[in-house]
């Protein structure tokens, strides 16, 4: 995605992003970050026609009008993908939002009709089942989102779910509780990939020997490890909280074959400064292959491995969430003797700030 524009979305009045390969969102806590992030999660469920549902079981309407509906009458958005794009207008009904223009872009050939719109002024969006050309690309995106996030490591976490090497293969699970299978197949159908799997996770935890990816006879399993020391199986909670996140980002970052575009949650939670390293290599590497990767964070470690332009800074003033993305050129004086995140820490740099 090249571009972003959200006008009315929970603490988001008016947004318009220019999206590079690599988007760190800095700032400090409900400054908007996770409202940003969680605005990927409510495309999917609407290009999935579940936005209704999904909308009714996280709050309602009001919660998701920027100040309820007495200040916000609407909903809109502009995606741009290169010469194409994607946009709506929501509009509150009385139960439900209401698709009030539902538009398809294509800036290749000046005379195509920009957009086409394909609304109904139906609850649900049009855009999976409309057959019109420009949507190809569209709809390929749209399937392929997912917001990661991976908090919960406790007794009943998702990395301690039950998964099935025949239907739980083909993504990563938004909170991975189909890691297991998902690494089985991996080792299944591409073994190198598999080791560097491996390997990356012994670099942050040298006891860590492998996985042991025994399913049962319905082709069932739980993600289990064996240590360097001893025959015992281990079960994921043998593992820090930490250590079960960083099995999870790796497994995510260095699956064979990357989706268009990453989008995590604090991936840092929990992490020893040296897998953060790791991490902050994770996503550079991410970009290279043409993956764009969105993530939001508090981390000063993190954010020091990289340039002011792949940052972007949220800050609440008024109520609402401001963007703005960093520059190397206003920094420059300071850039040579420090890193980004030293100049966050010393509030050199005073966009994404508490209380700013």
């Amino acid at each position: 995605m090249d571009k972003i524009e959200i006008q009315g979305y929970k603490s988001i009045r008016s947004l318009s992003l220019e999206l590079q390969k690599i988007n760190i969102i800095i700032g400090a806590n409900g400054s908007g970050k996770s409202n940003f992030l969680s605005f990927f999660e409510f495309l999917k469920n609407l290009y999935n026609c579940n936005l209704q549902k999904y909308v009714a079981e996280h709050g309602g309407l009001d919660k998701y009008l920027f100040e309820g509906r007495k200040v916000t009458e609407e909903i809109k958005t502009h995606l741009y993908f290169e010469k194409n794009g994607y946009s709506f207008t929501l509009t509150p009904g009385e139960d439900n939002f209401v698709f009030a223009k539902e538009g398809l872009w294509y800036s290749g050939n000046p005379y195509y009709d920009n957009p086409i719109d394909i609304s109904s002024y139906g609850a649900e969006a049009k855009v999976s089942v409309n057959t019109v050309a420009r949507t190809e690309y569209i709809r390929e995106y749209l399937q392929s989102l997912e917001k990661y996030h991976f908090h919960d490591t406790g007794v009943n976490s998702p990395f301690n779910k039950v998964s099935n090497i025949e239907n739980d293969i083909f993504r990563l699970y938004d909170k991975g509780s189909n890691i297991a299978a998902f690494l089985y197949n991996i080792k299944k159908t591409n073994i190198v990939r598999y080791q560097l799997i491996v390997r990356t996770i012994q670099s942050v935890a040298p006891y860590f020997r492998d996985f042991f990816l025994e399913p049962n006879e319905n082709g069932d399993l739980k993600l289990r490890w064996n240590d360097k020391y001893s025959s015992v199986v281990y079960g994921i909670n043998d593992m820090s909280d930490g250590t079960q996140r960083f099995v999870a980002l790796a497994t995510l970052f260095l699956q064979p074959k990357l989706p268009q575009t990453l989008i995590i949650d604090e991936p840092e939670l929990g992490l020893h400064p040296a897998a953060i390293g790791k991490l902050a290599a994770f996503i550079k590497s991410a970009a290279q292959k043409g993956c764009q990767v969105i993530v939001a964070t508090q981390s000063a470690d993190l954010i020091g491995y990289f340039q002011p332009e792949n940052i972007v800074a949220v800050d609440q003033i008024d109520g609402e969430s401001v963007f703005e993305r960093l520059s190397s050129e206003e920094l420059e004086q300071w850039m040579g003797e420090y890193t980004v995140a030293d100049l966050w820490q010393r509030r050199i740099i005073s966009k994404g700030q508490p209380n700013r």
